[in-house]
């Protein structure tokens, strides 16, 4: 079935125009979760030496880890929803339960017969003390918000019912949390190439003369069609996108504007210089990217050559950081190391890389902040590890003699990295698009 959609998926994702009806987006969406319950769970489970995972979470209260095994025909919750992952040992695999008054979907069985134990609380700890579990994983996280779903409230009702040598046992399920999120699957890895694709797809869509007008339209004028087209094409975003200018002027494109302090409403003109940051979410995986255009003045066939020599300082500065991707390096140690090899190199690089996939700014290595260049305590001390995807976000800041200033080359496009070599999942780009005429966009 997941082949005969994902066949569906190559055909429909080649135009913008189209995509999945949400019957088929359903199919998709469960057929990847049942199989990275069944492969991936276990897996992350006793690489961590876990063997009890509950995860406890409200209607409109939801833990972010339990978001993502929610089948889809479930958007919350329901009333409490206390799941219980259990590991069997050897080939019996991973018990998945749900303390709940029915199924979760067909992937966790309802274990919580009301007339037998009216207390859900109590439900719960009898499954735990009939398992005898040795360690028991609570979504309690110092580094990660996305495993720090367990709410003050629910912990303090769970410890009250859970005998006292049960409560020794309780332990951080941090890294099987960020594991589940940051692992991506090669059923995921199947469609992850179109959904970039599609996102780029509607970036130089966006970035065309049937979109912007030099002299009339506004960069906010862009930033609105981005999410029209969004909605129109019936995906969703997790983010406001973002249009800059930048041009010959006397303005500093300093950091803060860059991410704070954006004016609005800037009319674009020939000979400027955009910039987009724009993702979309679809089957549950989201994009993020960054990319340039650049507004032929009356004359011109072609971007003026300071302006494409800065943009290669940019893609090369992408190949440094992505050159230090190993397994094993924490996001700490590759920011500094590719900091160092680009000051070698004369780029004046700021790198703010993350992982990305069920969530925008996702678990797992953080890989600098735009405003933290000597490393990141805590999740920038994670290390890299095999199959999880990063959107490689950072800037070169080069001097443009003709503009008499230095512009900020802003790239970002996701990657994924098996556990040996990172590749781009949609290629990336390597040449500024020009408006009105485009120029190529290389894979």
């Amino acid at each position: 079935m997941f082949l005969i959609c994902l066949s569906t998926a190559n055909a429909q994702l080649s135009s913008p125009s189209t995509v999945l009806t949400e019957r088929e987006r359903s199919r998709v969406v469960d057929e990847i979760l049942e199989d990275r319950f069944t492969n991936l769970l276990p897996q992350l489970m006793r690489r961590e030496g876990l063997d009890m995972w509950v995860i406890i979470s409200r209607e409109y209260n939801e833990d972010p880890v339990l978001r993502t095994m929610l089948p889809s025909t479930w958007l919350s919750a329901r009333r409490r929803t206390i799941m219980v992952f259990y590991d069997q040992g050897g080939d019996k695999g991973i018990e998945k339960l749900a303390i709940a008054r029915y199924d979760v979907g067909n992937l966790l069985k309802g274990a919580w017969d009301i007339d037998v134990r009216p207390n859900q609380w109590e439900a719960l700890a009898k499954i735990i003390e009939d398992r005898k579990p040795k360690k028991i994983g609570l979504n309690m996280s110092t580094n990660y918000g996305h495993a720090d779903g367990l709410s003050f409230s629910e912990h303090e009702e769970f410890i009250k019912k859970l005998p006292a040598d049960y409560q020794k046992r309780i332990v951080s399920a941090e890294k099987v949390a960020v594991g589940w999120l940051e692992t991506r699957t090669e059923k995921e890895m199947a469609i992850y190439p179109l959904i970039c694709r599609l996102s780029h797809q509607i970036i130089q869509e966006g970035f065309s003369e049937q979109v912007i007008q030099p002299g009339v339209t506004t960069t906010d004028d862009v930033v609105w069609w981005f999410r029209q087209r969004i909605t129109d094409l019936g995906l969703s975003t997790w983010f406001h996108p973002t249009v800059d200018v930048q041009r010959a002027d006397r303005e500093d494109f300093n950091h803060l504007r860059t991410f704070s302090k954006r004016p609005d409403k800037q009319v674009i003109q020939p000979g400027d210089l955009l910039h987009v940051d724009f993702g979309i979410t679809y089957l549950r995986l989201n994009t993020d990217q960054q990319q340039h255009a650049y507004v032929l003045r009356p004359g011109e066939s072609d971007v003026p050559e300071a302006i494409k020599t800065a943009f290669k300082q940019g893609n090369r500065l992408q190949d440094i950081l992505t050159e230090q991707f190993s397994a094993g390096k924490t996001g700490n140690q590759m920011l500094l190391a590719a900091l160092e090899q680009s000051k070698k190199e004369g780029i004046s690089g700021t790198i703010y890389s993350h992982p990305i996939g069920v969530h925008g700014h996702a678990a797992g290595p953080t890989i600098g902040l735009w405003d933290q260049q000597k490393g990141v305590p805590g999740p920038g001390d994670y290390p890299l590890l095999a199959n999880t995807a990063y959107s490689i976000e950072l800037n070169a800041a080069v001097e443009i003699p003709e503009w008499k200033k230095i512009v900020r080359i802003m790239l970002e496009e996701d990657g994924f990295f098996d556990g040996k070599t990172f590749r781009y999942i949609d290629g990336r780009q390597t040449e500024i698009y020009t408006i009105p005429r485009k120029l190529g966009y290389v894979k």
